[in-house]
């Protein structure tokens, strides 16, 4: 007897549906098949227990699964419910009650017959809505996480015993439903850190301010204890809130890693990911031999922060240059190809130098020029030239340390840096992958950020002082734009340049040499 069960592979953050196929013959012997990797070969043994610790058995007859299509690798353990589903409706031990064909199933079996959560719920049920499945049948860990995609019954259970009486008994399944958008909205208030407990440091503040509202990346410099960190972490807390799209987005790619067990749901806020500098280039982009989404990817829709910037190996900082400037990364194997998104703000922190002061004669530490040219070549100057604005942090004075005064809080930053995001996104509503001004390429910049003859000559004279590059002269009109943006104004007017060029700290003299 020949059944078909449906299931699904994740390559990237999609998913491809995957037919498995089990046939039932006279003889004797296991044979699955369709490029399976170690962890389905071991299935038979798992499927096995928990199919005899529940009052079943796979029969000694010959069984040949195949797993179709048979040319793409399919890797995991959450197959096991799949798999078990054929074998047991093929052998005639259950009944096909309900028509197999209109539900996907997925997981994991422990050996009692008891559900493990999977990864990549979330794709696979927007897979199985595309292509008209009635319902998707996984465990109960993942189900409120699938139960985001509308026009699909997601029923989450805790054992095999439940879908076996679902098709044999016809017990009925309780179907997972949420209300996404309540659970979205009401998240989207009272962040965990505020500006409002920053104490002084108003400048740093504004050019967060302005890295929010345009997307730019964005570099600290200062001694220790400056507060790099503690603003780098508050960051999240101005930016927009996310869109439906966007969370949606954030929330597939989050499911691909196995990282919304614990949540569940879509994710409400913008993600903060923040690696060790001890981190590799394939944990940063993405890759393994089995691909999978890196920090990068993570942080789509929000912000990777990486501090202490220097004390990262060169070579994993420079792979992060092309997907700074495309805002994916695509992971090619012999076999295959996978994209990623990585549409993240990048907020970078340093010390000036290895002691952590900088041509301050009071400092405890001093380092000699030498040094401090060897620690600063540590980061490149084409990574460099990808953050649009560099800033220096200067310690705070007991005065404001010891203010009881609360600061400008998030939440009013942020409704400033959304008005400004609504002006871009008036401004770009014409381009398919432009959405604020860090995005702009050289098409938009000219058409955009005009300039009238006394901000050229403005640019022009701190061009040929600072002997900036290209990319540099179009990041200070993208951040001049945002400045503008952020006042209401139509133009971009000489202060507006001036204050920008402020912002390129690493290219004035006396850092580099």
């Amino acid at each position: 007897m020949l059944t078909k069960v449906y299931g699904s592979a994740v390559f990237g953050v999609e998913a491809t549906t995957i037919t498995v196929e089990v046939n039932t013959d006279s003889g004797i012997g296991y044979h699955l098949v369709g490029l399976p990797d170690n962890a389905i070969r071991e299935s038979n043994f798992r499927i096995a227990a928990a199919l005899q610790n529940n009052g079943y058995r796979i029969p000694g007859k010959k069984l040949i699964l195949n797993m179709s299509p048979a040319n793409l690798r399919k890797e995991g353990s959450a197959y096991d419910l799949t798999l078990a589903m054929g074998i047991l409706i093929s052998t005639e031990q259950i009944q096909e009650n309900h028509p197999l064909q209109d539900y996907v199933i997925m997981g994991e079996l422990s050996l009692d017959g008891t559900l493990q959560p999977i990864r990549g719920a979330l794709p696979i049920a927007v897979k199985a809505r595309e292509e008209g499945f009635k319902g998707f049948i996984l465990p109960k860990q993942n189900a409120k996480e699938a139960a985001i995609v509308d026009g699909l019954e997601v029923y989450g259970v805790e054992s095999i015993g439940e879908v076996i009486d679902f098709f044999d008994a016809e017990v009925p399944l309780e179907a997972t439903c949420i209300d996404m958008k309540t659970e979205f909205y009401e998240q989207l208030e009272n962040p965990e850190f505020d500006f409002a407990d920053v104490k002084g440091q108003e400048s740093i503040k504004r050019c967060m301010e302005i890295a929010a509202a345009g997307g730019h990346n964005i570099i600290l410099i200062g001694p220790p204890g400056s507060g790099k960190t503690m603003l780098a972490k508050r960051l999240p807390s101005i930016l927009p809130p996310l869109s439906l799209t966007e969370a949606l987005e954030t929330t597939k790619i989050h499911s691909v890693a196995g990282r919304t067990l614990e949540k569940g749901g879509v994710m409400t806020s913008r993600p903060f990911r923040s690696p060790h500098h001890t981190i590799s280039d394939v944990a940063l982009v993405g890759g393994g031999q089995y691909p999978q989404p890196g920090e990068i990817s993570l942080a789509h829709n929000g912000v990777l922060f990486l501090d202490e910037l220097p004390e990262f190996k060169r070579s994993v900082l420079e792979v992060m240059r092309q997907p700074l400037e495309d805002r994916d990364v695509t992971i090619s194997r012999a076999r295959f190809t996978v994209t990623y998104p990585a549409s993240f703000m990048l907020v970078a922190s340093m010390n000036p130098s290895p002691g952590g002061y900088f041509n301050d004669p009071e400092a405890p530490v001093v380092s000699s020029p030498q040094e401090m040219q060897r620690y600063l070549s540590k980061v490149s100057g084409p990574l460099l030239d990808r953050i649009d604005i560099h800033i220096e942090v200067t310690p705070v004075p007991f005065d404001k340390l010891s203010d009881d005064r609360k600061g400008e809080p998030s939440l009013v930053i942020r409704e400033r840096v959304a008005n400004a995001r609504l002006v871009q996104e008036k401004r770009f509503k014409s381009f398919e992958k432009v959405h604020y001004n860090a995005q702009m390429g050289v098409k938009q910049i000219r058409q955009f950020c005009k300039l009238d003859a006394a901000s050229l000559e403005l640019l022009k004279s701190a061009m040929e002082r600072l002997n900036l590059s290209a990319r540099a002269y179009d990041r200070i009109l993208k951040v001049s734009r945002t400045i503008a943006d952020l006042g209401a104004s139509e133009k971009i007017s000489g202060e507006h340049i001036t204050e920008a060029i402020q912002y390129r700290s690493l290219d004035r003299e006396g850092w580099f040499g």
